[in-house]
């Protein structure tokens, strides 16, 4: 089975392996449970139930796999800007708190 993290927009989802042996794709979003019985079931937000032949255990760690990928964002492309204003900005000063001049 693929794990997230290989290829391209191919991690968005995860794959398993029916009982008749083709793959299956799944959005790991609308993946409710997954139970382990004689073979593994997988149970959608909408109750439909998905019967897999891959593990539970895989089912679980493709679908962290997934989390974890989509909570770390996409990669940075460009150089990181320097930050040295903004360390400054925070190590200044804090402004005195002066009251309104009456009118």
């Amino acid at each position: 089975m693929r794990s997230p993290g290989q290829g391209d927009w191919k991690t968005a989802v995860i794959y398993v392996t029916r009982l008749d042996g083709s793959t299956l794709v799944v959005n790991a979003d609308l993946i409710e449970t997954v139970e382990h019985t004689a073979d593994t079931v997988i149970t959608l937000l909408d109750g439909k139930k998905l019967v897999v032949k891959t593990p539970v255990e895989d089912v679980v760690e493709a679908v962290i796999g997934y989390r974890q990928m989509i909570a770390r964002g996409p990669l940075r492309m460009t150089d990181t800007p320097p930050l040295h204003a903004a360390a400054q900005a925070i190590h200044a000063e804090p402004t005195p708190f002066r009251p309104r001049e009456a009118h």
